[in-house]
């Protein structure tokens, strides 16, 4: 790139192309056997399997959806997309309000397998640099954006189209065209979480398919609006008001891959601090409290204040099933938000005694920290639980040991044998040092078209 570097995705593809070490790709591996866990769980469930249909519609290719026959790279984007999110265990970081893992992953995934890309390390590189892209655009969007836009779907396109950048190689100007194209593309409203369906899911992987077109849209030499982001009419000015521009170029000691928090429970991010207060308070007692008040910041609370919930998404979405689960079961996994523990009436019953509002010193530290605090009464006896940080975050951590078996329990939940779970987690752990892209494509569960 020659001349003045006078645009923010011009000056972010320079900060995109600096090395990334082998502990960054140690990171990396991590969060793939999260996403890869995430996905093959994902996979069965029936919105997944409608969008996998309108992916193998698109004909054959190189590519494999997770579960499925392989096809071609947008196709393969937008069908793993979905399978990676759609149980609400993805990776999130916090202060872009966004889910990298099942965005970047099956872009890098679709383009390594479409270009023949063999190199573990090329792709974990991808995947650091798509994590980057997404979360310093989705930071500077901020909470004017996350007002209206789901940030996955809106800014995971730059991540996605970063991440291929990366595997092809593309010089500084073309990585730039990469993010000006994907920033045209996307889209995502919160309009998904106010009625039944999965759309919040099909967000992350039409994000995934645009990211995977403009990268290979930009190499080919078609050029994207540099100024996509801070210009006229540009995407930051048009869907977040507020935002800071120039902090997408905010200086870091490292990648930000090693901020993102990993979710050990099956239900939205923002019930996990208010399930870590309710796990620790039935270690205290004997039975069920006979009431609950969650405390904790004002979006949990919009987001996940659901009394009745009716549907699995609804119970993921519910503060007052979430903890009640925890209380009852010690749990908060996949088989507590299914369609029988919704209308268990022990689950129901405490449910119906739990209260929620919102607490103005827990919402002054969001997002930089998630935090919920629970009073309870039980046997006479009050008791006060704090969780001011969700476990799986930087300063609460998930240890690789667990992630792991989360990964291992996701796989069985998606109906891996052992054998066949115990190859795919080896063959992401050894990706680069043991392993290569063909060797992971190999492992993952697949079918004849």
């Amino acid at each position: 790139m020659s001349g003045h570097l006078s645009s923010i995705t011009e000056r972010l593809a320079v900060l995109l192309a600096r090395p990334v070490s082998p502990d960054d790709r140690a990171r990396a591996r991590l969060h793939l056997l999260d996403w890869v866990g995430c996905a093959v769980a994902g996979a069965r469930e029936a919105d997944v399997a409608r969008v996998q249909g309108l992916a193998r519609a698109e004909g054959t290719g190189a590519c494999k959806i997770i579960g499925g026959a392989s096809v071609g790279p947008q196709a393969a984007a937008l069908a793993n997309g979905p399978a990676g999110a759609i149980l609400e265990m993805d990776d999130v970081d916090r202060r872009a309000l966004l889910h990298p893992g099942p965005v970047a992953m099956p872009a890098a995934l679709a383009l390594a397998e479409h270009l023949g890309v063999t190199d573990g390390e090329a792709l974990l590189d991808a995947i650091v640099r798509g994590y980057e892209a997404m979360i310093r655009i989705g930071r500077a969007a901020g909470a004017s954006h996350y007002r209206f836009f789901h940030p996955t779907g809106t800014v995971g396109g730059f991540g996605a189209a970063a991440a291929g950048a990366s595997l092809m190689g593309l010089d500084d100007e073309r990585t730039a065209w990469a993010l000006g194209l994907a920033g045209q593309q996307g889209a995502g409203l919160w309009r998904a979480r106010h009625e039944p369906g999965s759309v919040k899911a099909l967000h992350d992987g039409r994000a995934a398919a645009n990211g995977v077109a403009s990268a290979l849209l930009a190499r080919a030499g078609f050029r994207g609006p540099l100024k996509v982001l801070e210009g006229e009419q540009g995407f930051l000015p048009a869907m977040a008001p507020e935002a800071d521009p120039e902090a997408v170029l905010a200086s870091a000691d490292g990648w930000f891959i090693h901020e993102v928090s990993f979710k050990p429970h099956a239900a939205c991010r923002h019930a996990h601090p208010a399930i870590d207060a309710a796990l620790a308070l039935r270690a205290r007692i004997d039975g069920p409290p006979d009431t609950v008040r969650v405390e904790t910041y004002r979006d949990s609370v919009l987001f996940c204040d659901k009394p009745d919930p009716t549907t699995p998404a609804e119970g993921k979405f519910s503060l007052q099933h979430s903890v009640a689960v925890a209380l009852i079961h010690g749990d908060a996994g996949l088989a507590r938000f299914e369609p029988a523990a919704l209308v268990d009436p022990e689950i129901a019953a405490l449910r119906a005694r739990v209260s929620v509002g919102v607490a103005d010193d827990i919402t002054a530290a969001y997002p930089a920290r998630f935090g919920a605090r629970l009073m309870a009464k039980a046997g006479g006896v009050e008791h006060r639980i704090e969780a001011l940080d969700a476990l799986g975050d930087p300063e609460n951590p998930l240890s690789p040991d667990a992630v792991r078996d989360k990964a291992r329990a996701l796989m069985a939940w998606g109906g891996m044998s052992p054998e066949a779970a115990k190859r795919l987690i080896a063959a992401v752990e050894g990706l680069g040092l043991t392993t290569t892209v063909a060797d992971l494509s190999a492992a993952l569960p697949g079918k004849a078209a």
